[in-house]
């Protein structure tokens, strides 16, 4: 500091002493904006999780019980009141792949019970196998399928890089804050260090005034001189409070004395690189402007699975499966033949599946299922909205490239005259102490007046106050 008496008042200020550091880590534990991204960045993870459960197998099955009594007047009803019982069971195994294809594995097992007469499996176990394939051709086909999972992964890497974004944010105010708390130390040091000063002159002028050497308007300035003061270190001291209370607030804890004071001296030293290539790695790696490239591509995810979904539907369906029979033979009779007719099926549930599942008895299909909405307005809409929300995303991007390039531009110039500035604004206190000290001899001397000498006190006082935001800033 240019003045020594300046340096012994800021270090007899109270309050906790406290480190940029520690400010940071702290900000970083418990600023409300950190905790914000956090979750944010959490909620993306956990959409990118649940757009992948889209993709993953599914477990499937039912069962089914029944019965029925059915009056009849057919003669091959087998019974005046036929009577069935019924148990369906089907289990099976399904899943989608990123192209749109759906594959289902199935295994479908009947029991029937009857009081028929013609009946000649009671009871009848009947079984179907099945592996099908659905492969969507137009719409639902890959960049479709597939879309909202792109969309979450890229929206995620957003979150991801707004998270980076509001960690360098919460550390940046931090910053700002903690020298702006050392710069009005400086400025309410300044304040008590004058007016401690203006009262010692008010009491040597009215000494003299007593003794006759100065005037009634001499005491009159230097008590005008020492309000002004008061009121001066009143207003440094509600400033140092308020700045104390808002780093607080970032850090999420009071300090344990009446303020916070900064530990750390401000770096006068600095690597200045050349401005073109501080703008280049400046839109490279700029959190914001990384989040939004993300939400771009994002946005040209949906957009790709829209093209396929103007499209009209197009599937190719195919399976192959098997069939099985099995139960317990009866004898069967038929009016006016004494002889009973007895199949030579006989077995369980289990056996009515095997021969599905090995497919004893096979079965296949395939097919084509189409659709043609006509106009397609809503296919046809969806695409369109999205390519002109495109649109909007890059041009936000083009303008925020732009105001960051001239912030950095900016912010670069002001570092360069950095060191200049504080040379200027040491030259001015060194030279404000030097006039008050010269004025204070020359009012001794009875050379010139107290007027002048609280003039030359509030230019020290402005002066020590450039110094302060010249060092911070």
């Amino acid at each position: 500091s240019p003045d020594s008496a300046l340096v012994a008042t800021i270090d007899e200020l109270p309050g906790e002493r406290l480190r940029l550091d520690d400010a940071v880590s702290n900000a970083w534990m418990f600023a409300a904006e950190a905790r914000i991204a956090e979750a944010q960045l959490a909620a993306a993870e956990q959409a990118v999780r649940r757009e992948k459960g889209s993709f993953d197998p599914e477990l499937f099955g039912f069962a089914d019980w029944g019965a029925d009594e059915t009056p009849s007047a057919s003669l091959f009803a087998g019974a005046d009141v036929l009577q069935t019982e019924r148990a369906d069971f089907e289990a099976g195994a399904r899943f989608y792949t990123r192209f749109g294809t759906e594959f289902t594995a199935s295994v479908n097992s009947f029991r029937h019970t009857s009081n028929s007469a013609f009946a000649a499996l009671d009871p009848e176990y009947t079984s179907f196998a099945a592996l099908t394939l659905r492969q969507p051709l137009l719409k639902g086909f890959g960049p479709s399928a597939r879309s909202s999972l792109d969309f979450a992964e890229n929206s995620r890497q957003g979150a991801d890089a707004r998270y980076d974004g509001a960690m360098l944010a919460v550390r940046a105010e931090v910053e700002i804050t903690y020298w702006q708390l050392y710069a009005a130390e400086r400025n309410h040091g300044v304040a008590v260090l004058i007016r401690d000063r203006a009262s010692a002159f008010l009491e040597d002028t009215r000494k003299r005034a007593r003794a006759g050497i100065v005037g009634p308007s001499a005491v009159a300035n230097a008590e005008f001189f020492l309000t002004e003061t008061e009121q001066a270190t009143l207003d440094t001291e509600e400033q140092l409070d308020r700045l104390s209370d808002h780093l607080a607030s970032l850090m999420g804890r009071r300090p344990s004395d009446v303020r916070y004071r900064s530990w750390d001296e401000p770096p006068t030293e600095f690597s200045v690189v050349d401005q073109d290539t501080l703008v280049k790695v400046a839109l490279a790696r700029n959190p914001e402007l990384v989040a939004q490239g993300m939400d771009s591509d994002a946005l040209r995810a949906l957009e790709k699975g829209a093209v396929w979904d103007a499209r009209p539907t197009l599937d190719l369906i195919g399976g192959l499966g098997g069939n099985g029979l099995s139960g317990q033979a009866r004898d069967v009779y038929f009016p006016g033949d004494p002889d009973p007719l007895r199949t030579d099926i006989d077995g369980d549930r289990g056996d009515a599946t095997s021969q599905a599942v090995q497919r004893d008895y096979p079965a296949w299909n395939v097919g084509l299922v189409f659709s043609v909405p006509i106009g397609n307005r809503e296919g046809k809409g969806e695409r369109d909205r999205l390519r002109a929300e495109i649109v909007r995303a890059e041009q936000t991007i083009v303008s925020s490239q732009r105001y960051l390039e001239e912030e950095v531009r900016a912010q670069h110039r002001e570092l360069e005259r950095g060191r200049k500035r504080l040379e200027i604004a040491t030259r001015g206190v060194d030279a404000s102490i030097r006039q008050v000290e010269i004025g204070m001899l020359e009012y001794n001397n009875g050379r010139t007046t107290a007027f002048e000498v609280v003039r030359l006190a509030a230019d020290l006082a402005t002066a020590q106050q450039r110094y302060s935001d010249a060092l911070v800033r």
